[in-house]
């Protein structure tokens, strides 16, 4: 994938995920968009972060003690990472949603 097409993919990726948590924001969640990482900081101080890594061509994703690294599969518009199958935004989705205790949908 050319850099420009990462840049763009991984950008409205990352974008939509703030815009699917910015409503959940209150005392248990802050989500903050800097450029190219997402960070999400629970009340117990937990970060969840999700980054354009444009080196590799990946949306890298740490929570919970695990990572993932997400190639994008262009012909469905989605980022899977190769050795678990997982797709970003159910990933993110869940994630969030144990952590919070609530279903969460992007």
């Amino acid at each position: 994938m050319e850099r420009a097409q990462f840049i763009k993919a991984a950008t409205s990726a990352l974008e939509h995920i703030e815009d699917g948590l910015v409503n959940l924001e209150h005392e248990t969640l802050d989500v903050d968009l800097a450029g190219d990482v997402l960070t999400l900081e629970f009340a117990d101080g937990t970060q969840f972060v999700i980054n354009a890594h444009s080196a590799a061509g990946q949306v890298w994703m740490a929570a919970n003690r695990s990572a993932w690294h997400f190639d994008y599969q262009e012909d469905s518009e989605t980022w899977v990472a190769a050795k678990t199958d997982d797709e970003l935004m159910a990933t993110v989705s869940k994630a969030v949603g144990e952590k919070l205790g609530i279903d969460v949908a992007l």
